[in-house]
């Protein structure tokens, strides 16, 4: 009996287990591991130190999968690629033919001094990108009544690498609304040469950042946060002084990727960027954030790759060339606050360019413009993610980048 083997019960790993029970025969065993049973819609982070509910995000991982895939709740200590077997944290051992790797990205706050070990760690210090942290930011801004507050990012790659911008945008319109705005000064902090990665996407969002009167501070390598006196110092000699701070941590990799040699600095796994198989193991596919591919680390990208990787990986299994070629698509909403939002649709050889989406001239959606119907997408976007996506039904958007309805610069 082959034995198929899913590292990672997330957006990626659940989608792989729905498509792939559906199209393997069944003498297949598909078996799904992760730690435990809680899915979270991570998108939902953003919104919960707003108005979102915490509980709202959390559903069970089980309940998300096809008869037939049978899931083990365990941690995942290390993988012998070259024995094709998985050592868990309970000492068993799991054996496959074929691995899909699909554990992740993980933000690891430890890996900047002064965060995690320090006394204002989750006082004047915060994050959203964990469960925990986005509801800790939601009681902070409720009593957070005036001074200087950073929006920062450590360093690339993060998960939705647009979120912080949006936190930015959401946060002052917090205030706006509280009727404050002119008490807190905002400053985004980024490792960046400016708002965004890509010029034109960059200067859309510079501009909008002038717009709502928030600072920018560009180029800032974070060396420590100093927190006897509240300032955040790069290894340039800036020390940017705050009352709070939130901050995107660095991402590496799962744990066990780096303890098993399977990844490169930051424990995310090489592979070829087109059709996600490893670099070093031909029976090892990658999927979601946990590979080293050069685009967005964002369920868009997940989701378009992973319909994508379904014929290569029936191929592979037939020793049969692999027929689809993943280009690096993402298509993400950016919230701008005051129930309105950008969209953006680029790839690995193609920045996000303005116009419409996915119809040429009909849209609905608009492209790098700033509009109701982008926000109402984005708010719709929590239930096709629960009904559509995560069991694997088709989305009615283009999974390969399409150039209709885009104006080039």
């Amino acid at each position: 009996m082959p034995q198929l083997l899913i590292l990672g019960s997330g957006t990626a790993g659940t989608m792989a287990a729905n498509l792939l029970r559906d199209k393997l025969d069944e003498e297949w065993r598909i078996t799904i591991v992760d730690r435990d049973d809680d899915h979270h819609y991570q998108p939902g982070y953003l919104f919960i130190p707003f108005w979102m509910d915490p509980k709202r995000v959390v559903r069970s991982r089980r309940a998300f999968l096809p008869d037939g895939v049978e899931m083990v709740q365990a941690e995942i200590e290390r993988v012998d690629a070259d024995a094709q077997s998985v050592k868990l944290g309970d000492g068993t051992e799991l054996t496959y033919d074929w691995l899909i790797i699909a554990s992740g990205s993980h933000p690891r706050p430890d890996l900047v001094p002064g965060v995690a070990d320090g006394p204002l760690w989750r006082d004047t210090v915060h994050e959203f990108y964990s469960l925990e942290g986005t509801t800790a930011l939601r009681d902070k801004l409720r009593t957070f009544e005036k001074g200087r507050l950073l929006v920062h990012v450590a360093e690339m790659p993060i998960k939705c690498p647009v979120a912080p911008l949006e936190f930015a945008f959401l946060v002052e319109d917090h205030f706006r609304r509280r009727g404050i705005r002119h008490l807190v000064d905002i400053t985004y902090v980024t490792p960046l040469d400016g708002a965004f990665t890509k010029p034109i996407a960059s200067r859309t969002f510079g501009d909008l950042l002038d717009d709502r009167s928030i600072r920018l501070a560009a180029d800032f390598a974070v060396e420590r946060v100093d927190n006897e006196a509240s300032t955040l110092n790069s290894y340039d000699g800036r020390a940017l002084p705050f009352d709070l701070l939130v901050t995107v941590p660095p991402h590496t990799g799962a744990r066990f990727v780096i303890d098993s040699g399977l990844g490169d600095d930051m424990g995310f796994v090489p592979v070829d960027k087109h059709t996600l198989r490893s670099t070093e193991h031909e029976r090892i596919f990658v999927l979601g954030d946990a590979s080293n591919i050069p685009t967005s680390k964002a369920g868009s990208v997940a989701h378009f790759a992973t319909e994508l990787f379904i014929d290569n990986f029936l191929a592979a299994i037939e020793d049969r060339p692999l027929p689809n070629a993943f280009d690096g698509h993402a298509n993400c909403f950016l919230e701008t606050g005051r129930g309105k939002a950008l969209l953006l649709d680029f790839n690995y050889d193609t920045e996000p360019l303005p116009g419409t989406f996915p119809l040429a001239g009909v849209g609905p959606m608009s492209l790098l413009r700033n509009t109701r119907a982008n926000h109402l997408g984005k708010l719709a976007f929590e239930q096709i993610y629960w009904r559509m996506l995560l069991p694997g039904h088709r989305l009615p958007v283009p999974v390969k980048m399409s150039m209709s309805g885009k104006k080039s610069a």
